[in-house]
């Protein structure tokens, strides 16, 4: 039985690897929130057993106070960037967006360059998709 191969022409071929960039790029440059783990594995499943009923929970007489939920940073996919130009784009960007985790931080922004560099691109960029909308 003859093996069946894909031949492509050349034009396609860079047309298909066009169109693989230009994907790459969109959803590299998609946010995310800090709760995701960025390096860790899924855990797997837990397989314990339920707790034995013969023990009733503690109860407690007064409610304790539970701190006010923080807003969670966003994580933007930038490898490959100093840390401090990713800090710098995402203050940047989020600062375009007018969200409650815009700031820029003066002190970094005068005296550190790549903080300085990642605070336009991400203020740029950002607040462009944001006109273009």
């Amino acid at each position: 039985m003859p093996a069946k191969y894909l031949i492509l022409n050349e034009g396609s071929t860079m047309r298909a690897i066009a169109a693989i960039l230009l994907v790459t790029t969109i959803l590299g440059c998609t946010p995310t929130t800090t709760s995701q783990k960025e390096s860790q594995p899924a855990s797997p499943p837990s397989t314990s057993t339920p707790p034995s009923t013969s023990t009733p929970p503690p109860t407690s007489t007064a409610p304790s106070p539970s701190p006010a939920p923080q807003p969670t940073r966003p994580v933007y996919n930038l490898t490959g960037y100093s840390p401090s130009f990713k800090d710098g784009y995402i203050d940047g960007c989020e600062t375009a967006k007018k969200t409650a985790n815009g700031a820029k931080d003066e002190q970094r922004f005068a005296g550190d360059k790549q903080y300085r560099l990642g605070w336009n691109d991400g203020f740029s960029l950002c607040g462009r998709n944001r006109a273009e909308k």
